[in-house]
């Protein structure tokens, strides 16, 4: 497998840092959507495209056994990047009626670059391996909408229900190095949108207006107590309110102010809690100041991905083979979330695993007493080290597929 990585390796470079350079947001990914699938056509996968919008899906069938699925995300972020590579994006939009910059500061490039170099890897060993290999390239990850837009268009109806479903992503760990969870591995989200109503007047005659401001801002500080008290603390659950449209101008009481939000959390108990929380303190702070009641919208993003035990179990005990034990390790859940977990949620055992993509030497250095923090995913300055980061992506994830799939 490493003669092959080697072989195909500046093949995948090339195609990375094209990914790189032209990206496309979630449900756009139509250049994206098209390379992946000239990518696959060439090696035989009988490919579908504009599955859920602007899915693919490829199937590799070899005889009898089991049905494997390795998915990928394509969308990138709204998002100028500022790392100063030769191949970066300044690639531009249309977001939410404005233009903006695109980048691909989530790592999903090297994602899709793994998936392409998985692909040639099993297509090359099919010696090796029995039944078929399912490869879904999915778009808008970043807004949760992609996986139940291929899910709802007949993802595993019109095409096979894999029996084990793997994914991977990068992270700013080690390069060379591979981590996951038993059970939940990255968080459930509901998006927050509440406008709360009041009275618009003149700025300096507060008590002739009803000032909606004053009610978001109780709010705000208020809704936090559901996290620290109403919350069990052992229990992982976050309440996050990160914009707040309201007024024109100083000196304008305005009639409405709009918030946004997000809930992370794990169990669906806390969930649920946190849900009836955030609609409890909303009621509340606009009752206290006799408003009318707020518009409330807690829409479902994402469930929590949930790692199944014995594929985990299974993977495990190839990769430290592989890679070694020093490599590959647990890790607590993420916060973050992935709605890759609409798979499992569907009933397929399922796995998410990160891949390292960091410098092992700044890794080491941030790590000491006021050591230069680590450059995290979705920043501006995100860079993964491309060759080492998809050369672990494809040898972890083709041995974990071949785990799965049929022996000769």
């Amino acid at each position: 497998m490493d003669r092959l990585l080697g072989e195909m390796y500046p093949q995948l470079d090339t195609l990375y840092k094209d990914l790189h350079a032209h990206p496309e947001l979630g449900f756009a990914e139509t250049r994206t959507a098209a390379r992946l699938a000239k990518e696959l056509r060439s090696l035989g996968f009988e490919v579908t495209e504009q599955v859920g919008k602007t899915g693919v899906v490829a199937l590799l069938r070899n005889g009898t056994g089991p049905t494997v699925m390795v998915r990928t995300d394509m969308d990138a972020l709204p998002m100028e990047e500022k790392t100063g590579l030769s191949y970066a994006s300044r690639a531009k939009t249309t977001w939410n009626g404005r233009e903006t910059f695109v980048a691909h500061s989530c790592g999903h490039d090297v994602h899709m670059a793994a998936w392409v170099g998985v692909a040639r890897t099993l297509s090359a060993l099919k010696s090796q391996w029995r039944g078929t290999l399912m490869l879904v390239a999915q778009p808008a990850e970043e807004t949760g909408a992609g996986a139940r837009a291929m899910l709802a268009d007949g993802l595993f109806t019109r095409f096979p229900k894999p029996d084990v479903a793997l994914a991977l992503h990068t992270d700013p760990r080690p390069i060379g190095t591979v981590s996951y969870a038993v059970g939940p591995m990255t968080s459930a989200a509901n998006e927050v949108q509440i406008t709360f109503k009041g009275r618009g007047g003149h700025g300096s005659a507060p008590h002739k207006a009803l000032d909606p401001v004053m009610i978001a801002a109780r709010f705000i500080v208020d809704v936090q107590s559901v996290v620290s008290r109403d919350k069990d603390p052992m229990e992982f659950g976050v309440v996050t309110i990160g914009a707040m449209q309201a007024g024109s101008s100083g000196n304008i009481i305005p009639d409405r102010v709009v918030l946004r939000g997000t809930i992370r959390s794990y169990a669906p108990a806390v969930r649920a809690q946190l849900l009836d929380g955030v609609r409890r303190v909303a009621l509340a702070s606009a009752a206290a100041a006799g408003a009318p009641e707020p518009d409330i919208s807690l829409p479902d993003t994402s469930s929590a991905t949930v790692n199944n035990p014995a594929v985990v179990a299974k993977v495990e005990s190839v990769l430290k083979a592989a890679l070694g034990a020093d490599n590959v390790a647990r890790t607590p859940p993420l916060t973050t979330s992935e709605d890759f977990a609409e798979y499992g949620a569907e009933g397929v055992p399922s796995m998410f695993f990160l891949v390292g993509v960091t410098d092992p030497q700044e890794v080491a250095a941030s790590q000491r007493p006021g050591g230069k923090p680590l450059v995290f995913n979705h920043s501006p300055q995100f860079a993964p080290l491309p060759e080492p980061s998809i050369k672990t992506g494809v040898k972890a994830m083709s041995l974990a597929a071949l785990g799965f799939l049929g022996k000769p």
